[in-house]
């Protein structure tokens, strides 16, 4: 068991099943030493967990779940890619998306799920540069996308 999946346990955590592309796009793509993830959203089993418009239908504590979730299926697609997750060395960038009410002020907060998650199982190399950014829909309405770029050891 690779040294993030040991402190995903110590957490409570396991990694879903790779989510399938929902389009004509690839679960991931290694150049060099460069691990490009797409956005995932918060689905599990090919179930939205987290549906409908952050700042109305959801609280914010409900999109950070959602993001934290995003970021466990960019995990599981990270190894399904690598096959180890401590092949990862750092995360780079973090970009995430979140389906919000116009006018909407805390993308950040909710983005926040996904991140500290990885600061939590990586420490120092889980921080990344990010946007978070509110937006008016989101595939299946989901609450939160999140896209990852990682450097590879």
């Amino acid at each position: 068991m690779s040294r993030i999946e040991s402190k995903l346990a110590e957490l409570g955590l396991t990694l879903p099943a790779p989510p399938p592309p929902g389009g004509n796009y690839l679960p991931f793509r290694v150049e060099g030493k460069t691990l490009y993830l797409p956005g995932a959203i918060p689905s599990r089993e090919g179930k939205i967990q987290f549906a409908g418009k952050v700042g109305d239908e959801l609280t914010i504590e409900q999109g950070y779940e959602s993001a934290r979730l995003c970021a466990l299926n960019l995990l599981a697609c990270a190894k399904l890619a690598l096959g180890d997750l401590d092949r990862i060395d750092h995360v780079i960038s973090v970009s995430g998306f979140v389906n919000c009410v116009a006018g909407f002020p805390d993308s950040p907060k909710v983005i926040n799920g996904a991140s500290d998650l990885l600061v939590a199982l990586m420490g120092d190399d889980g921080r990344h540069v990010r946007a978070a950014v509110g937006v008016a829909g989101l595939p299946a309405n989901s609450a939160t996308e999140v896209q990852m770029i990682a450097a590879l050891k």
